[in-house]
């Protein structure tokens, strides 16, 4: 009997033993293609007919572009699954699968504990202040000259979460942590045992009233620059922000414009707009602290969601449905 097939956009970097059992029950084929006109010409020669699911990483959208309306339409009627590798999907138009009849599965927990930490981090440096410091010791001027102004201290302060997923309820409890009280918004307000109870609060209120605001929703056509100017001339004066989410979910350009004005005094950034390219003003601004999209960049956590995506291919063949379908899709 024939087996269907599985085709792999990306690479399989940790859970090589788990992938490698997924050849007892499906073949394995993988694009030649090395860029999005590419690919296109070997959807159209037909190469990816009877691919039944496919497992893609973060990295592919290299070869194959975005998963959109022109790319959906060109693969195979017979792709019904679209496994991801990723708690954010905003490379797939979902909604386009749908209408194609393909569903689409994320790794949405298998993040929570590695980005949260990354959270914490860049929340504890922006606080703190310091970025400034650890550029002037490099250059040779212990903390700088003049010194930079003092930071501030977690405990007391006010963190406001936008979109309290799980990584949002897993950033709450490290930040209870270091003394600091949690208020969020999320789309509809979640029971008290989910939230841990943390103050749910109006948009506005939220960012009115908070002394950090962090980041942590998913990025789609409502929440692109969910936070810009008007945004920022709402918040209090000297406020911190951290975005661990999308980079599109804020204006970049706003928010240079905004610690220039001193109206943002810090932020630490893990996302950005166009990346890998970082606006100039945030790399010019050394009251900015910049990581490279590394939220979770470890061993155990990459491993985690390669096998957790991998649950879901099997899930696919074996019982004809994903594990962890993307919200857009749990009741379909």
């Amino acid at each position: 009997m024939t087996k269907p097939l599985v085709l792999l956009l990306g690479e399989i970097e940790h859970a090589h033993k788990e992938w490698a059992s997924i050849s007892e029950i499906a073949d394995v084929i993988e694009p030649k293609a090395r860029s999005r006109e590419e690919f296109i010409t070997e959807c159209k020669s037909g190469a990816f007919d009877n691919v039944v699911a496919t497992y893609r990483t973060f990295q592919s959208v290299a070869i194959t572009g975005l998963i959109d309306e022109e790319l959906i339409a060109l693969l195979p009627r017979s792709l019904k699954f679209i496994a991801h590798n990723g708690a954010g999907y905003d490379q797939i138009d979902v909604h386009a699968c749908t209408a194609h009849g393909i569903r689409v599965s994320n790794v949405p927990t298998a993040v929570d504990d590695a980005t949260a930490d990354t959270n914490m981090f860049l929340i504890l440096g922006a606080l703190r202040g310091f970025n400034t410091s650890m550029i002037a010791l490099r250059n040779g001027h212990w903390k700088g000259s003049p010194p930079p102004p003092l930071g501030h201290d977690p405990q007391g302060k006010v963190l406001g979460i936008l979109g309290m997923g799980g990584i949002g309820r897993n950033l709450k409890k490290k930040a209870e942590a270091f003394g600091m009280t949690v208020q969020y918004y999320n789309r509809s307000k979640l029971s008290e045992e989910l939230s841990g109870g943390a103050k749910y609060v109006g948009f506005d209120e939220l960012l009115k009233t908070s002394d950090v605001l962090s980041l942590n929703l998913p990025l789609n056509k409502q929440t692109r620059h969910i936070i810009s100017t008007k945004e920022f001339e709402q918040m209090k004066k000297g406020i911190v922000i951290v975005n661990t989410a999308r980079g599109a979910v804020m204006d970049e350009a706003a928010l240079v414009v905004a610690l220039e004005k001193g109206q943002v005094w810090s932020c630490g950034l893990d996302v950005f707009e166009e990346e890998p390219k970082v606006h100039a003003g945030l790399i010019a601004n050394p009251h900015v602290m910049l990581v490279p999209h590394m939220g979770t960049w470890t061993v155990e956590t990459q491993t985690k969601m390669e096998t957790w995506c991998i649950d879901n291919v099997r899930s696919a063949i074996e019982k004809g449905k994903l594990m962890s379908p993307v919200g857009e899709q749990k009741d379909i």
